[in-house]
């Protein structure tokens, strides 16, 4: 007898990602805010989902749009004040609509009070907060680069010491070795917890814990090596216990981690089924399979059959141990239609489609980014002023100017790969700036919303977004897409992704084709009585079963097989 699932809410749930500052402005002046995102609530309620995780709202200089924080329990001003949280939190819930905060706890902003004073002198109370150094041989402690170009060690004359800030050098990273650090976190947690909020994403966790000694390591293409190597670190798992233990437990929250540099092996820790950690992780390895030997600045197209072999791995290695996120997109990547799908008129919207049905029918909880579920697409950016992304614009700076790429080259590769791509504003209507803002945008508007917006899409019936709403309502009535078990087909082909899900006496059949070419599919043998046959969902809506079928671009089609 199989054992029964071990149910969760947030297994059975869908988070919807907001980046508030391109999602709604109420007030003109053209940065989303929170009385948006309480504006919209009606529209995401309808959708289906369950959770909104928020990108940072915190006060903040805004080095890296709210990612640098100088006060984590008051709302930065652009978005609000804490009295339209408070609003906009009991508004969503009493839509059954869940809050799930970022947590931005590796790093502070340097204008943080807690920097302020650490900075000031050697003996000050709060030095240890941070990871100060001394040089070496008139040089920075080691080679790592900070993930948006240049050094991860900045000098500081007031102490002649370096300090360590593995993002930018306004976001100096936190000493979590120090127990009082940790008791300032999780006192700041639990505040948000006694407010109501119902989970953190957690933003970069796994580098929390820092090596003992911070050795060189390999440089490469920028001249830096990888700060990769502080991911991991040798007391993440002890520190996430404690905050399980001081904060987690005291509510029935979801977490998820953005563990970058995570193993399989070291999610099964993270994510453990116990929940004596997190309930699961964001992985990043699908997300590099079209990167060019680690560089993500390049415009090399995926193999299809590389991202089936990852994506495959993470779904069987966490099986009955721990749990899968499942996403395409998020406020750091590209637009996934773009990237894996098609943006041209032609396929736009069926891609999208096929997209969707894929990740959405696997095992995991899945993510929707604001706008995927339109199918919105990368940007036609011009120039660099176009971009406002700290990352790109200083990866065009260095690379251009180290003769890497020319100006060109590397505008090609931003223009496909920015995590602008994901921040320009939501597409409402076809109004002027698509329905965001009555004022100037902080950032351009897709010249794409006059064919791709919301008000188009909620009242068409085979619409992406009308799409979505199918596959959230399948995912709600059908037990098998959240605990049935994974098996992949066809490994080796370049074009199809068909895989099956099985729970009990279900069995369930999903094809994707991410190519233009049509291919033909023989169903397997358990799946050729027409009789015990159901189309769950298809994104050509005049596809038959056959026992030999035809698989049209971009065409994705679910079947349930009773075996």
């Amino acid at each position: 007898m199989k054992a029964e699932p071990d149910r969760k809410w947030w297994k059975e749930s869908v988070v919807y990602q907001i980046y508030p500052r391109s999602f709604k402005d109420s007030n003109g002046d053209g940065i989303g805010d929170l009385k948006g995102i309480t504006e919209k609530l009606d529209y995401l309620q309808d959708l289906g989902v369950d959770v909104i995780w928020l990108s940072p709202v915190y006060q903040s200089p805004n080095d890296d749009n709210g990612y640098d924080i100088s006060d984590y329990q008051s709302i930065m001003e652009e978005f609000g004040t804490m009295e339209d949280f408070d609003e906009m939190l009991a508004q969503a819930h009493s839509k059954g609509l869940k809050i799930v905060m970022d947590l931005v706890v590796n790093h502070t902003s340097d204008e943080h009070p807690w920097f302020v004073e650490s900075r000031k002198s050697k003996d000050n109370p709060y030095r240890d907060y941070y990871i100060w150094r001394e040089g070496k041989d008139g040089r920075e402690p080691n080679n790592w680069g900070s993930c948006f170009s240049g050094s991860a060690w900045m000098y500081d004359g007031q102490t002649q010491m370096y300090y360590l800030h593995l993002f930018s050098q306004k976001q100096p990273d936190l000493n979590w070795d120090n127990e009082t650090v940790r008791n300032e976190v999780f006192t700041m947690m639990n505040w948000w917890i006694d407010k109501g909020i119902d989970g953190f994403r957690m933003d970069v966790i796994s580098l929390i814990s820092k090596p003992a000694e911070f050795v060189d390591g390999k440089a490469g293409v920028e001249g830096y090596a990888s700060f990769s190597d502080a991911a991991n670190g040798p007391h993440v798992h002890e520190y996430l216990q404690e905050m399980r233990q001081k904060v987690l437990n005291r509510a029935d929250t979801l977490t998820v981690g953005e563990c970058s540099g995570v193993t399989l092996e070291e999610a099964k820790k993270y994510a453990r089924s116990d929940e004596k950690e997190l309930n699961m992780v964001f992985q990043f390895e699908h997300m590099d399979v079209d990167a060019d030997e680690g560089n993500k600045w390049t415009d090399k197209k995926m193999d299809l059959r590389d991202m089936k072999e990852v994506l495959t791995r993470w779904q069987k290695g966490l099986e009955g141990v721990a749990w899968n996120s499942l996403f395409w997109e998020n406020h750091d990547q590209p637009r996934s239609v773009s990237r894996y799908g098609s943006d041209s008129r032609e396929y736009q919207e069926v891609s999208a489609k096929m997209l969707a049905t894929c990740l959405h029918l696997m095992q995991g909880t899945p993510y929707i980014y604001q706008g995927q579920e339109l199918g919105m697409t990368n940007v036609p950016f011009g120039g660099i002023e176009d971009f406002r992304d700290l990352e790109s614009i200083n990866a065009y700076r260095e690379l251009t100017e180290q003769g890497v790429y020319t100006q060109e080259e590397m505008l090609k590769y931003l223009r496909y790969k920015s995590r602008d791509n994901a921040r320009t504003p939501f597409q409402w209507d076809d109004s002027e700036n698509a329905g965001f803002t009555e004022g100037t945008p902080w950032i351009m508007v897709n010249p794409n919303y006059k064919w791709i917006n919301a008000k188009d899409q909620i009242a068409r019936k085979d619409s992406v977004f009308s799409y979505y709403k199918e596959l959230i309502r399948l995912r709600k009535s059908h037990e098998i897409i959240v605990y049935g078990s994974y098996d992949l087909l066809l490994p080796e082909d370049p074009d199809l992704y068909v895989y099956t899900r099985t729970l009990g006496s279900e069995k369930m059949l999903v094809i994707c084709n991410f190519s233009e070419n049509t291919r033909d599919f023989t169903l397997p043998g358990w799946c050729q009585d027409s009789a015990n046959i159901v189309k769950l969902i298809g994104n050509y809506g005049d596809a038959g079963i056959d026992g030999s079928m035809r698989i049209r671009a971009y065409e994705a089609v679910a079947l349930l097989c009773k075996i």
